[in-house]
């Protein structure tokens, strides 16, 4: 649905830090789902942890940022300010339930619960199968990077 080459021109992370490999769904301002590929070559598990390799929750917060600004980007009218940074601004009600290991192929959904010119709350699930292993409501504000920059 949406090429690597696409997601990495949307997304301002880059190597080693972008989390989504692609994109299987997507409902213009309604929902996305992504696929992350966990990897035990990725530079996270060299010290989380050397014995027992599994991906840290925040990393699984993160790809769930991540999936949310593409849907943003592609959804509202800022996606034509290069300006316009989306900032995570709170997570709540995060919940993970079983590990993610290298190897587990995760399906990242994302669900708007509101959306507004300023921001956004979401709801975020990750899968490995059909098995819920974390979710968590994100929210979001938006800025301008100059603004922001500036004080």
């Amino acid at each position: 649905m949406m090429s690597f080459e696409e997601i990495r021109s949307l997304l301002p992370q880059k190597y080693p830090f972008l989390f989504i490999d692609k994109v299987v769904e997507f409902e213009e301002g309604k929902r996305i789902v992504c696929i992350k590929n966990v990897s035990g070559n990725e530079p996270v598990f060299v010290g989380h942890f050397p014995d027992f390799a599994i991906m840290p929750g925040v990393l699984i917060i993160e790809a769930m940022a991540q999936a949310s600004i593409i849907l943003f980007k592609k959804s509202l009218s800022t996606q034509n300010s290069a300006n316009a940074v989306f900032l995570l601004a709170s997570v709540n009600n995060a919940r993970f339930t079983k590990p993610i290991f290298p190897g587990d192929q995760l399906f990242i959904e994302i669900i708007v619960e509101k959306i507004v010119s300023k921001g956004a709350i979401i709801q975020a699930s990750v899968k490995v199968g059909e098995k819920v292993v974390a979710k968590a409501n994100l929210t979001f504000g938006i800025a301008d990077k100059d603004a922001l920059i500036s004080g």
